[in-house]
């Protein structure tokens, strides 16, 4: 049984690889070609910069980045406000952007009712 080759607008990874960053930009949806048309900050220039000089694990707080094809295959840690959250980019993840793979917020586990709480709920630590 074959695995399915991946596919991103009728393009191979291989042949979006080969593509430079303005070809890349048509095949975006309009958010994010709109992001990268006006052209990257500082931080996402030197973000790029390290993609190209191979460098295996970046560190960024570049949340808003658009994922682009040269990006696949690494290794970059995002700041999620508290802490740096690896992500290994893989090709599905194309055209999206590095801050929706690093949640910033965790899930509320509530437990056992607290100091003040009202008579009602603090009933429940009895039953």
């Amino acid at each position: 049984m074959a695995t399915k080759e991946f596919m991103f607008r009728g393009k191979s990874l291989e042949e979006l690889k080969q593509l430079d960053i303005d070809s890349f930009i048509k095949l975006l949806t309009s958010r994010e070609r709109r992001s990268l048309t006006r052209g990257t900050r500082h931080e996402q220039k030197k973000l790029l910069e390290a993609i190209q000089k191979q460098k295996k694990t970046l560190k960024t707080q570049a949340r808003d980045m658009v994922i682009v094809p040269q990006m696949v295959g690494k290794t970059i840690s995002v700041h999620s406000g508290k802490t740096w959250q690896p992500i290994l980019i893989e090709a599905d993840m194309l055209g999206h952007r590095l801050g929706e793979f690093a949640l910033t917020r965790n899930k509320v586990a509530h437990s056992a009712p607290g100091v003040g709480a009202t008579r009602s709920s603090a009933a429940l630590s009895v039953r």
